[in-house]
């Protein structure tokens, strides 16, 4: 891995769930220092509060104004990605806004990059991004699309582009487990979309290791997918009750644009896949807009391979599920303290 020891690093979004984890990480890697940009200037106070180092910057700014991004970018190093619109209703209801900050946004974040002299950009992805039927997740294809454009039109620049790509991440902010946890501290029974609705199921660490792979691994233009299981929601509903005490179920349907499954990767992206054991590497389809070179030899591979999505991988049982649950920090502080895990 790039030694990260007296590097600059930039976390746009930094805020979020994945900015207060990989912040840490970054610490511990001895980065000289570590830039969070953000236009929440109370949520910077708050993590600037709790974290309480003087490596760690923070910047207001938006994506979609390219001047803060370059005031933010002068000495970086490497940069991830991560400011984004997440919310698939509040992106059904305002796709142009998802349009601005997810698409636009991203542009801006690379093209400020490559101008800047910046090493390598990681940018975080979804799978919703696959086949997508949102706005959230068309905006979210757009960003991989711009991502891999500059990887077949803009490498020479000397900055490496490339994503990562995963499912849910586990207790992230405004994600359903810490609704759920909410709703049975409150009493209220549990907002049940569809039960037979699966999602894959990533804990936060994870999804920091992959980024960190994909900062290790990434070739310009790749896209990196951590294999993970998934579990119905059913299941996932199950498992909270089980652990916390029964307050019961609404099953309220689903919202929308949502799917009743989600796909990391499809047929398609797999045949230009490495698979690395815990990860799938996806190449960039790098062929020009010469395409009469393709018309009598293109690719005939014909490979019998289906989309990976959370309905054909490994399906985890509601006990699994309860001891994924606990082996999450932010679940066991919340469970009352004679149902804790004794160790």
């Amino acid at each position: 891995m790039p030694s990260l020891a007296d590097k600059c690093i930039l976390i746009t979004g930094g805020t979020g769930s994945f900015g207060r984890t990989v912040v840490n990480n970054l610490l511990q890697a001895g980065c000289r220092e570590i830039r969070v940009f953000s236009r929440d200037e109370l949520k910077q106070e708050m993590m600037r509060i709790e974290v309480a180092n003087p490596r760690v910057r923070f910047f207001i700014g938006d994506v979609r104004d390219p001047a803060s991004l370059d005031r933010a970018m002068v000495g970086v190093d490497y940069i991830f990605h991560a400011a984004a619109l997440k919310q698939v209703p509040s992106c059904e209801f305002f796709p142009i806004e998802a349009v601005k900050t997810n698409i636009l946004g991203s542009e801006n974040v690379i093209r400020a990059a490559a101008a800047h002299g910046v090493k390598r950009v990681v940018c975080l992805s979804t799978d919703k991004a696959v086949l997508p039927v949102n706005a959230m997740g068309m905006s979210k294809a757009l960003m991989e699309k711009v991502a891999l454009a500059h990887a077949r039109t803009g490498a020479q620049a000397g900055t490496t582009v490339c994503c990562v790509r995963y499912g849910n991440v586990m207790c992230s902010r405004g994600s359903v487990i810490p609704l759920f946890i909410s709703q049975i501290k409150q009493g209220k029974p549990l907002t049940l979309t569809v039960a037979e609705m699966t999602r894959f199921m990533l804990p936060l660490r994870e999804a920091v290791d992959l980024v960190l792979y994909a900062f290790e691994h990434g070739n310009p233009g790749d896209i990196f997918v951590r294999k993970a299981p998934a579990c119905s929601l059913g299941a996932l509903a199950e498992a909270l009750l089980n652990l916390f005490g029964r307050t019961g179920v609404n099953v309220i349907g689903s919202r929308h644009g949502e799917k009743l499954y989600e796909t990391l990767l499809t047929t398609e992206e797999l045949r230009r896949s490495e698979d690395r054991g815990d990860y799938y590497r996806v190449s960039v389809d790098d062929r020009d807009l010469n395409y009469t070179l393709y018309f009598s030899a293109g690719d005939k591979s014909q490979a019998e391979l289906q989309d990976y999505h959370s309905h054909n991988t490994r399906q985890l049982t509601v006990a699994e599920v309860e001891a994924l649950l606990l082996s999450l920090p932010e679940v066991v502080a919340e469970l009352p303290a004679d149902r804790r895990p004794t160790r």
